[in-house]
């Protein structure tokens, strides 16, 4: 009579990819933890700074952009409303509009920075010379930024200062072009009131470790899986004679 049982017999090349593949995928769902780490870290510090006391920007502010990100800010000065432009295709509650945006002259140094001053609906009776023009000294409040290019970008050139004011994105080095204006590389959402009624609903930014502890449970599953594969494949049926 023959009968069978299952015994542990680990063959070379099974073993062989285990070893390395299953530290690699566990490597790599440790390294995406890491990383949920470093977002978590981040997400406290942008909060910190957006509680921080209100700043006024000096000539650091051209070396320390991406340490000001988020900070609050109070500025005095002067509009330059013959260079606004207006950032085009703009919801707001289903509503189609735009935002404008608009250089602002330092009182204290005679540096440029651009304010985002806000969105308005974009409709026929619109008169966006007069949503811009806004003359003489004025102090307002807002949130630095720093303005995100999108994933495809047309490269700069001498033909954009002939281009008209309404744009799909806003970059600080096409508005350089565009202006001939040497602006600092920052960008300021304005939150204080004026006599313009835009809209300054800014969206909090959001910084989550969601995705990369997704991306770690999905590693370590794998390394899981590669496991029980090769110990699927290391357990031989075993033939066994009985009288």
């Amino acid at each position: 009579m023959t009968s069978s049982t299952r015994q542990f017999r680990a063959q070379t090349i099974p073993t062989v990819v285990m070893v390395i593949v299953t530290p690699l995928l566990c490597s790599l769902g440790f390294w995406q933890l890491e990383r949920a780490e470093q977002k978590r870290s981040q997400a406290t510090a942008l909060e910190m700074r957006r509680k921080m006391p209100p700043i006024s920007l000096t000539d650091s502010a051209r070396a320390e952009a991406d340490q000001l990100l988020y900070r609050q800010v109070k500025l005095q000065g002067e509009f330059l409303p013959e260079r606004t432009i207006f950032i085009t295709n703009r919801k707001h509650l289903g509503k189609t509009g735009f935002h404008v945006v608009t250089p602002l002259q330092l009182s204290e140094n005679g540096e440029l920075v651009l304010v985002n001053r806000g969105w308005t609906a974009a409709t026929p009776s619109t008169d966006k010379e007069s949503l811009a023009n806004s003359r003489g000294q004025l102090s307002i409040s807002g949130e630095i930024t720093i303005p995100q290019a999108p994933a495809i970008e047309l490269t700069p050139s001498d033909d954009d200062s002939q281009l008209p004011p309404h744009w799909p994105y806003l970059t600080l080095e096409r508005y350089r072009h565009w202006s001939g204006l040497e602006v600092l590389p920052i960008l300021v959402l304005q939150t204080s009131e004026d006599d313009k009624n835009f809209i300054r609903q800014w969206p909090t930014p959001k910084v989550s470790d969601l995705m990369h502890i997704g991306y770690a449970i999905q590693w370590f599953a794998f390394a899981i899986i590669a496991l029980l594969v090769w110990l699927r494949l290391s357990y031989q049926k075993v033939s066994n004679e009985t009288a």
